[in-house]
């Protein structure tokens, strides 16, 4: 495996790219290809590097289940802990908690104080995570708590370079080295590349909003659109900074999906405890949560969990975890927050 491929693998998020930031299949076979052919420039060129895009919020482990056998198997394997099934309250209750604890959250986040942002300026997240090691044919192998950090550019303009990553410790990738999020094409603002101007844009009616994400959404194969919707207001919340009239708003919107429910008690990457939210997508053997504090309701990280029965994976498996550790505002990439606003 080249060393592009290597880095896709440990990548592929986030995240977020955020991105789903996003629509793991489409976006890794398309590394894949524009990494080889950059191998093959670098065998012409040493000087040529291999780009790295986004990591999205959760890893690109994809398993659109085969039949409805296996669907149903799912919704009888969900865990809150990777440990075994879901046991409590009925999912009608479940989903009604979610709604409830949503809209507190809403409004928890329509009270924060307003961090405005230039267009000449950064968004910057600091994150601890730990990702699945593992390639994609065998075993889950969660690699090493490190720390990533990420800067985002806020310049409204169409970009190639959309961001700035740099990682350190055990399982870093390129450690301590500043890593482009580059794309082929400029990339103009919208979901995958979410400056604040572009989310101030956006409806804080819910049902607006929703009805603006659902045509952004991209879901993959297996993947239903509710599912590719809440893994694009995951990677939104966990990774930028908007108006909190913007933030409140996208929780509403969350608490309008069918199948989203609540969590009890959750550990984020750093071991911090808290409640999750998380949507339960029949079709489709992953799932999100996202983890908030109890008490302020602000969000502390997330989980990402799979089933694979083909890997003999027949209950959830945490395949990912992270925790934000710092979101702030800054002038240029690589600049740490000091006195910068931040949360």
């Amino acid at each position: 495996m080249s060393e592009a491929e290597e880095v896709l693998t440990a990548t592929a998020e986030w995240d977020l790219p955020p991105e789903r930031h996003r629509h793991f299949k489409d976006v890794l076979m398309q590394q894949i290809d524009q990494d080889r052919n950059q191998d093959l420039n670098h065998d012409q060129d040493p000087s040529v590097r291999p780009s790295v895009r986004r990591r999205f919020t959760r890893p690109a482990v994809l398993v659109p289940l085969a039949s409805a056998a296996l669907a149903g198997a799912l919704l009888v394997t969900l865990s809150v802990d990777g440990r075994g099934p879901a046991t409590g309250a009925t999912p009608s209750a479940r989903a009604a908690g979610a709604s409830v604890t949503l809209n507190r959250i809403a409004t928890a986040a329509m009270a924060s104080d307003a961090i405005r942002v230039r267009d000449d300026q950064f968004v910057y997240v600091r994150t601890l995570l730990r990702v699945n090691k593992g390639d994609f044919s065998g075993p889950i192998r969660m690699g090493a708590l490190h720390t990533e950090e990420r800067w985002m550019a806020q310049d409204p303009d169409p970009l190639h370079i959309t961001g700035w990553i740099r990682e350190s410790g055990k399982d870093a990738i390129m450690p301590d080295e500043m890593i482009p999020i580059e794309n082929t094409d400029a990339v103009p603002a919208g979901p995958d590349h979410p400056t604040y101007r572009w989310l101030a844009s956006l409806p804080t009616d819910p049902d607006a909003l929703l009805q603006r994400l659902s045509q952004a959404a991209r879901p993959v194969e297996g993947e239903s659109r509710d599912q590719a919707v809440f893994s694009l207001i995951g990677n939104l919340i966990s990774g930028t900074v908007m108006p909190p009239a913007n933030a409140a708003a996208f929780y509403r919107a969350a608490a309008r999906l069918p199948g989203v429910r609540e969590i009890p008690d959750a550990v984020d990457a750093a071991g911090r405890h808290g409640i999750a939210i998380t949507l339960d997508d029949t079709g489709f053997a992953t799932r999100d949560e996202w983890i908030f504090d109890k008490e302020t309701l602000t969000l502390l990280g997330t989980r990402f969990y799979i089933t694979d029965p083909d890997r003999g994976i027949t209950t959830e498996t945490l395949a990912g975890t992270t925790a934000v550790m710092k979101t702030a505002v800054v002038d240029a990439k690589g600049e740490a927050p000091a006195r910068a606003a931040s949360r």
